[in-house]
């Protein structure tokens, strides 16, 4: 890690990490996933910010955990272009919204609806949360190569994890044929668009979400051996389409 001053949060300085950065809510996912890499060590731990870096198939690649929900996400996104990053995938879990899109199904994301409640305060909500075309493209075709099935659409990020008294978006949304919801995509979309940022999400479905079937409903499909091979699964057609990414623009 870098002498020079450090970023808030993250503990990265500008330079210390490689442009090529895969992203994940888990700090223990972030050091499971290290140990895919060669030469990988850690450069800062600070909260639920942990940092590796590594060689994946000889490319100097970063892996980054960003914590639960957009507040925080947020930082570590737009700390991650600060220090260097030009292309990022985050790997996570999801909760379906469509019937087909069943625990242990993978969802690559081509878009976001921002209802996560940290970006719009960032730019007009009329901006939208975008994937990278040429990451989205990436991620489906290193699935293809690894003969995984995958559900490609705009998923639904929002800032609420338990249901309360006021009813959510989800049913509605699930109506418009949103795929699947989570808690931090939509800020990574937007905050690398407004830096230039190569960006893409790829999750594994664990369950339905909440609001179809309730919290136990959910639960009870928590742990599933399907749902931890997706996950692994994920993580390899991840770094597979993060090294393949060009990191300038080609026409």
């Amino acid at each position: 890690m870098s002498e020079k001053a450090l970023l808030p949060c993250i503990h990265l300085a500008q330079g210390d990490i490689p442009p090529r950065v895969l992203v994940c809510g888990d700090p223990a996912r972030a050091e499971r996933i290290s140990k895919r890499l060669t030469e990988a060590r850690c450069l800062a731990q600070n909260r639920e910010y942990w940092t590796y870096t590594g060689l994946y198939q000889g490319v100097p690649v970063a892996v980054v955990s960003h914590g639960v929900g957009s507040g925080g996400a947020a930082i570590a996104f737009e700390s991650l272009w600060r220090a260097g990053a030009r292309v990022i995938i985050r790997v996570g879990t999801c909760g379906g919204m469509q019937p087909e899109v069943t625990a242990g199904s993978i969802v690559v994301a081509t878009a976001a609806c921002r209802e996560e409640g940290v970006t719009e305060k960032m730019v007009p909500l009329s901006y939208p949360a975008v994937a990278d075309g040429e990451v989205v493209t990436a991620l489906v075709n290193a699935a293809r190569q690894r003969a995984l099935p995958v559900h490609k659409g705009i998923i639904l990020t929002q800032a609420l994890f338990f249901p309360e008294l006021l009813e959510s978006t989800v049913k509605l949304y699930a109506r418009a044929g949103v795929v699947a919801m989570e808690n931090e995509a939509a800020s990574l979309l937007v905050v690398s668009s407004l830096h230039g940022v190569k960006a893409g999400v790829i999750l594994a479905v664990d369950a339905p979400a909440f609001e179809l079937v309730g919290v136990e409903g959910y639960q009870q499909t928590a742990g599933r051996a399907e749902v931890a091979q997706a996950v692994e699964d994920e993580i390899s057609v991840a770094l597979d389409a993060l090294i393949r990414v060009p990191l300038e623009d080609h026409i």
